[in-house]
């Protein structure tokens, strides 16, 4: 049977001179058949053996392994497979590490929350900050937050109400009266100062005398060498009236005084304008306001009262027109004007308890 085959291989096929057979295919050499008999009779190979080469045959073409082609999964969260190549490994972790700091930072830059922050918003000390997230921006949400947190207590502070936050309305109140003290401190300096300044500026410049201070000398002059010596009590100059000239004279002598400023030459005062009163607690008092018609000078006199039993003279017999003065003066403080023709109340009912316009008036119904 051997020797058969043999010849067999030594003969060419019958045929055309192309290496075809018979019905025209073309002619498959014996070494050919001989290699496929052998693949076909040689033992598969195990899976466990030729992996590598697939896996080294994959990584050479840049293609990934078969096992990649489902959903990506981190690098962390099972091991890498055998054969696996540890530098791509490397280059997916650090893709995937790039793409969420990129993620983080487009966020930060847009202002907005975290995707659990859609809710409402939680204090930053009520959670622990998720893993990955960025500690600067947590940072700057919560600096943010107490910075609205100090506004608004302020603003209420400053409008008088409570904190809306958490803190006690008793702080808040605390708060408040240390600042109006603190306040009420500062406008004391304040006026403390500006006092000193002005006493330092007057010390240091001389003040200079009213231009009516001639005036009040001559007047002063007149009273005590026609009426008394001591009929005059006091003699200023009221700056904050237009320097006028002010003499402060006695009860006793208001008439004689009086009649002086209307009847000599050199005052004529013949013109009473107002008569007022004035209760100072300590006392009461009345002023006359004289102005001279001709020479356009005016004069104040005043005179002091009791308070227990206020009395003054009435100078109706100079100035008639002292009349309805000193009836308002009497019905709303009580000063009596002895020797007036007819001393009643003018705006008060005859009936009416009391002086409205003392400072120690007590009304029997106080809502009127």
């Amino acid at each position: 049977m051997s020797d058969e085959k043999e010849k067999e291989l030594k003969v060419p096929a019958a045929g055309g001179q192309n290496g075809s057979t018979e019905d025209g295919q073309p002619d498959t050499p014996a070494s050919s058949n001989e290699d496929q008999a052998a693949a076909a009779a040689a033992p598969a190979p195990r899976i466990d053996e030729a992996a590598p080469e697939a896996a080294s045959t994959a990584g050479a073409a840049g293609e990934a392994p078969a096992v990649e082609a489902g959903p990506e999964k981190p690098a962390g969260d099972a091991p890498p497979e055998a054969g696996a190549d540890p530098e791509r490994e490397a280059k997916l972790k650090a893709a995937a590490e790039a793409r969420a700091a990129r993620a983080a930072a487009k966020a930060a830059a847009a202002g907005e929350a975290p995707a659990e922050a859609a809710g409402p918003e939680k204090p930053a000390g009520d959670a622990p900050p998720e893993a990955g997230a960025d500690p600067e921006r947590e940072a700057k949400l919560k600096a943010a937050a107490e910075a609205r947190a100090a506004r608004a207590a302020a603003k209420a502070a400053a409008a008088g109400d409570a904190p809306a936050g958490d803190a006690p309305a008793g702080d808040a109140d605390a708060e408040r009266e240390a600042k109006l003290k603190a306040a009420a401190e500062a406008r004391e300096a304040r006026a403390a100062a500006k006092a000193k300044a002005e006493s330092d500026a007057a010390a240091a410049e001389p003040k200079e005398p009213s231009p009516r201070q001639p005036l009040l000398d001559e007047a002063v002059r007149l009273i005590r060498s026609t009426v008394a010596e001591d009929a005059v009590e006091e003699a200023a100059i009221n700056e904050m009236n237009d320097h006028m000239p002010t003499i402060v004279v006695k009860g006793d002598r208001l008439l004689q005084v009086a009649k002086l400023f209307k009847d000599d030459k050199s005052l004529d005062c013949s013109y009473l304008r107002n008569v007022s009163g004035i209760d100072y607690e300590s006392h009461l008092e009345v002023v006359y306001h004289l102005v001279s018609l001709q020479t356009k000078r005016e004069y104040a006199l005043k005179v002091r009262a009791d308070r227990q039993s206020p009395s003054v003279p009435s100078v109706v017999p100079l100035w008639a027109t002292a009349n309805w003065n000193e009836r308002e003066i009497f019905d709303l403080l009580g000063i009596v004007f002895t020797g007036h023709p007819d001393l009643r109340r003018i705006m008060m009912p005859d009936d009416w308890v009391g002086h409205p316009l003392r400072k120690d008036y007590e009304p029997l119904d106080p809502e009127v």
